[in-house]
Order: C-alpha cells, then structure tokens, then sequence
C-alpha cells in the first residue's frame, strides 16, 4: 500500500521508493539525486513525508534519503527493537544497502534520539549533525523533561491505551499538532489526514508508543555513548522559537565538541509545517559551510 499513490503529499518525481530489508525490518525509503549523501529522520506524529519541502530543495545537488522510522509510517510494524541504538542499526542497514558511507544527517523529534545513537556508535560515517527540537534521553535536563506534565505522553501506552486509541487516531495526533504548534493552522488539513491515515494503520500507534515506551533504555545508552566522550563532528543544533528554542543547543553542547545553535523563526515544534523556508534555509547554508 502506498498512500502517496493517492494523496497530494508525495515526493518529487526525481525520488525513487525502495523498501530495504534490514536488521529484521523492511524500511520504507526515499531515494533521490546525487553527490553529498544526506538522512533525513522524522518523528512521533509524522513521518518521513515531512521532509518533502527540505528534500525538494536539496535534491538537486545530494543524494537525499528519506527513510520512515521502524514502525511508522510505511516501514514494518516490528514487534520490538524501538530503543533509538537498535533504530540506528535501521539506519545504517539503509545506507550500506544504498551503498552509502557517509552522510550528513538531519533530524526532528525522535529522529534526534536515532541520529544521536548512530553517531555516537559510528561518527566515521555522520559527517554533520543537525538535530532539530526535541531532547535526547538521558543528556541535560532530561530528568526535568520528563517530569514536566505538558509531556504526558512518555508514559503513555500498552493495550488499554491503544485501545482508547482506536478509532481515534486522529483526535490522538491532533492534541500534539495543536498544542505544540506555534500556528496549528499552518499543520493543514490535507497533512492532517495523510498522518492520521497512516498511524491509523494496523500496529502503527502501537509502534509510536513503543518509540515512547523505551526512552528509559535509551537513557542508559545515552549514559554509555557521554562516558565515551563527545560527538566531534560539526552539530547545528536547532529549535523552534516557541518550542524547544535555545535548549536544543543546550542539550547538543553536552553531548557534542562543535555546536552550533539557530532558531527558526515564528515557529513551534513542527519545524517544516510551520516555517519550512526558514527550517531548509538554515540547514542548506550549513551543509555547505
């Protein structure tokens, strides 16, 4: 099943599909242009089809990759293997299916946490890092961050939850749309169905919960990666205005030597929904720098 196939929400024609076998799990990848390799990971609430705008502009001269996380969105609903270090190993399946060594990485939300554990566990292939708006577990104020009520949703989950969920994805997703949006407008209508469509998909809010579910292990790897040292290649750490703002550098200075920090601009946390020139701008001008 390709929702594209009936949706306006689809990559350019220059993106070919590929579903890559891997580490026990077929990944759902976009695939396009050439030169400097670039991975872009998505989040809970969207999936890799939030990165059509960033990755139409930059197509032109990387080769863009664009998988969805395991469990979501087209990717195969696995049973387990969600802690971030196991998702990395995803990752790096990709690459070396698509022959691809080395590459530039960006990332939103829990795609932060899967490009942190593959650079922290294989910096010879991360050349640049640009996480952007969300925490890593287990670095900074983590503890803070869970604690804070506004973020309900870390332990949220099992049978019963995805039970009360059922049938109400959508007033589900619409909650983290709304409420952790500068401009929940912006988050359209059309995007809204296409996501709602898609973790409405037999085993996926299951999928998302379990993302959710296993930050405490993720926590203790972070722990592992920081007593190792610090991530050494160039980070651009960037947040939303209204969202996670200056923190994101914040918490990256912790866990990296070279950081950089930017801020997109009348935004909150849904970066490429509500502000995506800026959010491509400031991550076209790094990668060349």
């Amino acid at each position: 099943m390709n929702l594209n196939d009936h949706c306006s929400i689809s990559f350019p024609p220059a993106f070919e599909t590929r579903e890559i076998e891997t580490n026990g799990v077929t990944i759902h990848t976009r695939v396009g242009g050439q030169g400097p390799a670039v991975v872009m990971l998505h989040g809970f609430g969207t999936t890799g089809d939030m990165w059509i705008p960033m990755a139409s502009a930059l197509v032109a001269g990387h080769t863009v990759i664009v998988p969805d996380l395991r469990g979501l969105g087209l990717s195969l609903r696995a049973s387990g293997g969600y802690d971030k270090k196991t998702q990395s190993h995803d990752v790096a399946g990709v690459m070396d299916a698509l022959g691809v060594s080395r590459a530039d990485f960006v990332t939103h939300d829990i795609g932060n946490m899967v490009g942190y554990a593959f650079a922290a566990t294989s910096s010879d292939r991360v050349s640049r890092f640009i996480p952007i708006d969300a925490p890593l577990p287990g670095v900074g104020p983590w503890e803070q961050i869970v604690q804070d009520p506004r973020m309900w949703q870390f332990g949220f989950g099992g049978p019963d939850m995805e039970r009360l969920v059922a049938g109400r994805e959508r007033i589900y997703l619409d909650r983290f749309w709304n409420e952790f949006s500068l401009h929940p407008e912006r988050f359209d209508e059309a995007r809204r169905q296409h996501y709602a469509e898609l973790y409405a998909m037999p085993g996926a809010i299951r999928a998302g919960f379990a993302q959710f579910a296993a930050f405490g292990q993720d926590a203790l790897d972070s722990k592992t990666y920081l007593a190792k040292g610090k991530l050494t290649m160039p980070v651009l750490a960037i947040g939303g205005e209204a969202a996670f703002g200056t923190m994101m550098a914040t918490v990256m200075r912790i866990a990296a030597t070279d950081v950089q920090e930017a801020i997109v601009p009348d935004s909150g946390h849904w970066i490429m929904e509500e502000n995506p020139v800026a959010t491509t701008k400031l991550v076209a001008a790094f990668l060349k720098s």
